[in-house]
């Protein structure tokens, strides 16, 4: 009995030291760089997307937003000296608004640019980064073609989807056959906020880039789930960052809606919060409370670690997501697990 007692104090004891170990190891699934040979071209520009200097600060102009970009934007580097500083082994990098949907014709050849770019970054840093691709959306040829090619050539992990597509949602029929190639593959797809279509709404008071990219991504996703695109795809993976957005907060809402008025249901045959539940969230919100409720929400199994890079300091969302004091096991989930499970590392 004895020794027993003691196989199994040795066995809790090495379970314990292996969940604090990993829950020490952190996946960041969302962080962003610019391309200097990219902002080099907008630079060129005279229309937006473009880029100016302003003495010693750089703008990105999207639509009719400008915002400074920070020096770190584009400095790989920095980036893994604040991967270090914040305990992070590995990072999801991506570009940032705008995409290539933005330049008509030219939208191929610019995805292919940037996605060039990322999958250079990763073969340089290859236990520190892997990449999600961006793809021309505006047109169908096209955006198959980047996929398979940033796939299967570029070892990419998985896919930036802007929550607009210059002014379209992904919903669009123009866009279905990205996610039954998407659930097909196994890629997972991150739903990412862009120029947001309430820009006008939300001009006013700076509010811009902490309301107006909340509600795109909330009605896009929205969308994504009374088109019924979820209950066609029930093995798709698709991630909402900043945990959801407001729609996990509003869903009871949409419930109503859609089950007891019977507005907006034509295309799924469940609650919408059914369809919610089956998605994955992301930590990126700098409040311990907002992140509990992604987390009871969807559960342990599909919240992940992400960063927002370099607009948030990583050591920000990873204290909040440690203030919520979880079970040691659901915070390695979150911290790298789930990630490695979602993105196949």
């Amino acid at each position: 009995m004895k020794t027993r007692r003691r196989f199994l104090a040795a066995t809790s004891a090495a379970a314990a030291t292996a969940a604090a170990q990993g829950s020490s190891m952190k996946i960041d699934c969302q962080s962003h760089l610019f391309s200097s040979e990219f902002l080099a071209l907008l630079e060129k520009r005279k229309d937006a997307p473009y880029v100016y200097k302003k003495g010693a600060d750089r703008f990105v102009v999207v639509g009719q937003w400008h915002r400074k970009l920070m020096p770190t934007h584009t400095d790989v580097d920095a980036k893994i000296a604040a991967m270090d500083k914040a305990g992070i082994a590995m990072t999801a990098i991506s570009i940032n608004d705008p995409g290539p949907e933005l330049f008509g014709k030219d939208s191929p050849a610019m995805a292919r640019l940037l996605n060039d770019f990322i999958a250079d970054v990763v073969r340089r840093h290859p236990k520190r980064f892997f990449g999600l691709a961006t793809l021309p959306f505006n047109s169908t040829d096209a955006m198959l073609a980047e996929f398979e090619r940033c796939v299967t050539k570029l070892g990419m992990k998985g896919i930036l989807l802007y929550s607009n597509l210059d002014g379209r949602f992904p919903d669009e029929d123009e866009f279905r056959p990205l996610f039954a190639e998407a659930e097909r593959r196994g890629v997972p797809l991150l739903l990412h906020p862009a120029y947001p279509m309430t820009y006008e709404a939300t001009k006013g008071r700076e509010m811009t880039g902490g309301l107006g990219l909340m509600f795109d991504t909330t009605i896009a996703l929205g969308r994504i789930v009374l088109a019924g695109i979820l209950e066609k795809h029930p093995n798709l993976k698709l991630v909402c960052p900043h945990v959801g957005g407001a729609l996990p907060y509003l869903i009871g809402r949409i419930d109503h809606q859609t089950m007891v008025l019977k507005r907006g249901a034509e295309n799924i045959k469940r609650p919408p919060s059914d369809y919610l539940r089956n998605i994955w969230l992301d930590t990126v919100s700098p409040l311990a409370m907002a992140i509990k409720y992604g987390y009871d929400f969807v559960g342990p199994d599909r919240l992940i670690y992400s960063s927002d890079h370099p607009w948030v300091d990583p050591e920000l969302i990873a204290g909040e997501v440690k203030k919520m004091n979880l079970p040691a096991a659901d915070e390695v989930k979150i911290f790298s697990s789930n990630a490695k499970r979602l993105f196949n590392l």
